[in-house]
C-alpha cells in the first residue's frame, strides 16, 4: 500500500514538472539583444532553473535534518532529566534504597574487570 502511494506520488509529482516545464510559460521573460528567449532554449533554461531549485531545495533538507536532530536531542535530554527529578519526586524512599545497590554494583563490577 505504502509503495503504491509513493508511486503515485512520484507520478503526480513528475506531472508537475513536466506540466511547469511544457505547458505554463510563466511570468519569467528572457530578453537577449531586444529579442524574447525562443522555443529550444527557453526549455534547457527552465529545465536549469529546475534543478539549482533542487539543488537547493536537497540542501536546505539535509541542514533542516541536522538541525532538528540536535534539537530533538537536547529536547530528548531535558525529558529524561524531567524524568529523573519526577521519579526523585515520587519515590523519595527509593533512592535510600538504591544507594547501597549501586555501591554493591560497583564493587562487584570492578572486581570482575580485576579478574578478566
Amino acid at each position: 500500500m505504502v509503495r503504491k502511494a509513493a508511486i503515485a506520488l512520484a507520478l503526480v509529482m513528475l506531472a508537475f514538472v513536466a506540466w511547469g516545464l511544457l505547458i505554463d510559460e510563466g511570468s519569467t521573460r528572457i530578453i537577449i539583444n531586444g529579442h524574447e528567449l525562443a522555443e529550444p532554449l527557453k526549455g534547457t533554461v527552465g529545465a536549469a532553473g529546475l534543478v539549482i531549485g533542487l539543488i537547493a531545495l536537497f540542501c536546505a533538507a539535509i541542514f533542516l535534518l541536522f538541525v532538528f536532530a540536535g534539537i530533538g536531542i537536547i529536547i530528548l535530554g531535558f525529558v529524561v532529566f524531567a524524568g529523573l527529578i519526577l521519579a526523585g519526586l515520587s519515590f523519595p524512599l527509593l533512592l535510600v534504597m538504591l544507594l547501597p545497590l549501586a555501591v554493591v554494583w560497583l564493587f562487584i563490577a570492578i572486581t570482575r574487570k580485576t579478574e578478566a
